[in-house]
């Protein structure tokens, strides 16, 4: 009887783990059966994930990546959201990283972490920490620094973990463009039945996007990834990526989103800036003209100049061709509201101009410090949206040092990026990826003057992805001219 029993105890720990789960599955499935609910197995799936993530955790961050397009936020208690299953899964993956770290499996360089855009990062982190102590809302911005933590983990670190060649690029690329292409689809049969009509998009693409501004971000900023990556693939890798191209092109030009059309041109425009090495002199113009301007608008009050006519500023929902019209007239009411919105920007910055209101304060702050005469008929702003501009965004919520270090990141960025360009010149596969990342950030940074998207997990993933990409290649650079070296 005792031989009978030790030959049938396991003899290791791979068959332990086995019979231990099968155990584990029988106590489920008669808990199961006993309780009418299919809540009993969660123990035996929730041991098959826990295992799964010790094997090999990095599915769950291509499965992230893979389901960004399908995300949709929802309420929490306190004025609080959450993106389902986006912001879960980055929890997940977060807690991989740091059980990877601190067993030894993974490891980050020194030149990784020392590296200029991560320590910019670092500061602005810590700057938010600081304006969070004198927040009008602790709770929003503690709830701000804890997402922020968990979208720099799993899209710039665990993204420099996993990206080992040039190709791995065109898949964390691929993932995010699958889900957005069946995006497209879905919105174009919905949108097709109401005749494609511009009234009718923010309909269609419900409830996967908030509004079709986001819904065109993410097509816009992906089409550098998608041409660069047929340019790097061959057979059917290309025809698949030349077909996606297609697709979110169709859903960009069918969005109606201004902004996110005109990106693309711009895009091609800091290419040419970047070739021609004059990266630094548009930075230099471009903070001129924000001096200048803010000086213009502050002397004698003449931003009063431009208050709407409160009956002329309208929304002209069923024809896009007025609807471009009223926007240079400045009698387009999106526009005309964000003018209100920046107007009280500004008068809270006068207010709290080193700390700020605290981040993700600015709603429903900023209503105390608007000015009538800018009112348009969409001011109620029920959604709960913001400045509509990430950079008075920052100066509102974290005042001038705030806005000061995400300046500096993106300039730091930029000049990087053109640097990398010409670093690249004798490997095309690397030029390829350091343009598809480059002008993707492009893109992400020219809608932040009309929009703040960086806290949108759509967007704002593929921004320190972006980064991490270019941090990486830096890191392929010095290691093959440390090759060469040797």
């Amino acid at each position: 009887m005792n031989a009978l029993l030790a030959r049938l105890w396991p003899q290791d720990t791979a068959q332990r783990v086995f019979v231990a789960f099968v155990l584990l599955l029988l106590a489920g499935g008669a808990t199961a059966l006993l309780a009418d609910s299919p809540l009993g197995f969660a123990p035996a799936l929730a041991a098959v994930g826990v295992g799964v993530l010790v094997v090999d955790w990095r599915w769950v961050y291509y499965l992230l990546l893979t389901t960004l397009a399908f995300s949709r936020e929802f309420p929490l208690p306190g004025g609080l959201s959450l993106d389902v299953p986006s912001e879960p899964l980055m929890l997940v993956v977060l807690g991989c990283l740091l059980v990877s770290l601190l067993t030894g499996r993974t490891a980050l360089t020194r030149r990784e972490l020392t590296h200029p855009l991560v320590l910019v990062l670092g500061l602005m982190l810590l700057w938010a920490v600081v304006s969070t102590l004198f927040s009008v809302d602790t709770g929003k911005s503690v709830k701000y620094l804890l997402a922020k933590s968990w979208y720099i983990g799993p899209f710039l670190f665990v993204t420099l973990l996993l990206l080992r060649r040039p190709a791995d690029v065109w898949k964390i690329a691929a993932c995010h463009a699958l889900g957005a292409s069946c995006t497209v689809f879905y919105t174009a049969v919905r949108h097709a039945g109401k005749g494609f009509s511009f009234d009718s998009i923010n309909h269609a693409l419900t409830p996967f996007y908030i509004n079709h501004v986001i819904y065109a971000t993410v097509l816009a900023l992906l089409l550098p990834y998608a041409w660069y990556a047929a340019k790097s693939s061959h057979g059917a890798a290309r025809m698949a990526w030349r077909a996606a191209m297609v697709v979110m092109l169709f859903g960009l030009f069918t969005s109606y989103t201004r902004a996110s059309i005109l990106s693309l041109p711009v895009a091609g425009l800091f290419y040419l800036v970047m070739r021609l090495r004059l990266t630094r002199w548009v930075l230099i113009g471009a903070v001129a003209g924000m001096v200048g301007g803010a000086l213009y608008f502050v002397q004698e009050n003449n931003f009063m100049l431009y208050a709407p006519n409160f009956e002329k500023t309208i929304f002209n929902g069923n024809n896009f061709e007025k609807h471009l019209e009223a926007t240079y007239k400045l009698e387009d009411v999106s526009g005309m509201e964000r003018v209100y919105r920046w107007v009280a920007a500004v008068r809270m910055l006068a207010d709290k101009p080193l700390t700020g209101s605290g981040p993700a304060t600015f709603y429903p702050e900023y209503k105390r410090y608007t000015v009538k005469s800018f009112r348009t008929y969409v001011s109620d702003n029920p959604e709960h949206s913001t400045t509509h501009n990430y950079f008075l965004l920052q100066l509102a919520e974290q005042g001038f040092p705030g806005f000061a270090l995400f300046v500096l990141l993106l300039s730091v960025t930029l000049l990087f990026a053109e640097t990398l360009y010409h670093r690249t010149a004798a490997r095309p596969e690397l030029r390829r990826v350091t343009l598809a990342a480059s002008l993707s950030l492009v893109v992400i940074i020219f809608h932040l003057l009309l929009n703040e998207l960086i806290e949108v997990d759509k967007i704002g993933s593929f921004f320190f992805i972006g980064l991490a990409v270019l941090i990486r290649i830096e890191g392929w650079l010095g290691d093959e001219s440390a090759a060469a070296a040797s």
